[in-house]
């Protein structure tokens, strides 16, 4: 019985290390080698359900036994499998909440008319020269730039940041992820934090849920929805949690420096319009406010923490989220 133990243990071991290392291994060989392996293992696995069954026969009891190579692959599947779809699922939850915040501002309206350039002066009066110029013909209401945010609240607050709507002179509207077009009023500036908070007018909007961004982890899967380049609604990018607690100077749209502390690094793709979009965790739970990058970098951008804002979202909104 000893001497069949001992050989059942051999082989079981064997078979667990083939299987185990099937992955690494077969991405070397041709399909001829590959076809050699799965023969021989085959082979140790016909021996240990052979043994298995004359230990069971002596002791009475069931035996497990290793998984198979094909076993250890299909769980792999299933694991990748696992993974894209918590990151599907994430982002069919939240996406629904993410807005496009366009702002729009009264620009001067130019015509060309010609004039001759030597003004009234009698002696050039005949020569016909004329040169454009540029004059202004009023104003007219153009896009002058975007960005991104997400629903708080049913009833229409909208959590962005600071520099995607502050300018006090401009107007804003808001594009839902139904492409329905709403107008929007700025209600809260946060004077350290680069936040903001919009309102729209309506009820029963997708809201996002907040998660905590006191646990989140160096090396966690995270995602980045916004309105990439201004252009791009509802663009989606993955990456991990690359540091913690990071401190950097954003440049404002007038060219000033803004010291922000506190934020996460990612480096999932946060583009030019991404900026108040949210940092999601694969649970679809919202843990920063993408605020930054590094121009020229590989993917070096950053998000303000959620628990930072969560008390100015009270605040505003008069519930805790």
């Amino acid at each position: 019985m000893k001497k069949i133990l001992f050989s059942i243990l051999t082989v079981v071991t064997l078979v667990l290390l083939s299987s185990a290392a099937m992955a690494g291994i077969y991405l070397g060989l041709s399909k001829k080698q590959e076809k050699n392996y799965d023969a021989k293992i085959s082979v140790l696995q016909k021996q240990v359900s052979g043994l298995q069954e004359k230990l069971e026969a002596l002791t009475g009891q069931k035996l497990a036994v290793a998984p198979s190579a094909t076993e250890v692959g299909q769980r792999e599947i299933i694991r990748e499998k696992s993974q894209d779809q918590k990151l599907t699922e994430a982002v069919a939850k939240t996406a629904p909440a993410v807005v496009s915040i366009v702002i729009s501002k009264d620009v001067p309206q130019l015509e060309v008319t010609y004039q001759n350039p030597f003004g009234n002066d009698p002696f050039f009066q005949d020569f016909g020269i004329q040169v454009p110029v540029y004059r202004q013909k009023g104003t007219v209401r153009q896009k002058v730039g975007a960005g991104t945010g997400f629903l708080l609240t049913a009833d229409g607050y909208i959590l962005t940041n600071k520099h995607v709507v502050a300018d006090t002179e401009a107007s804003y509207t808001v594009l839902l992820s139904n492409g329905k077009q709403l107008e929007a009023k700025v209600v809260y500036r946060d004077a350290s934090q680069d936040a903001a908070i919009v309102k729209i007018e309506g009820k029963n909007f997708p809201v996002v849920e907040l998660g905590d961004s006191a646990s989140i982890q160096l090396g966690q899967a995270v995602i980045a929805i916004g309105n990439a380049l201004g252009e791009y609604n509802n663009s989606v990018s993955t990456g991990i949690i690359s540091g913690l607690n990071r401190k950097i100077e954003a440049a404002t749209a007038n060219g000033s420096l803004e010291a922000i502390s506190g934020v996460i690094q990612t480096d999932a793709a946060i583009n030019p319009g991404n900026s108040g979009g949210p940092l999601l965790t694969l649970e679809g739970k919202v843990v920063g406010v993408n605020v930054a990058t590094v121009t020229g970098s590989n993917n070096i951008s950053f998000s303000i923490p959620i628990n930072a804002v969560k008390a100015i979202i009270k605040s505003v909104t008069g519930k805790s989220l």
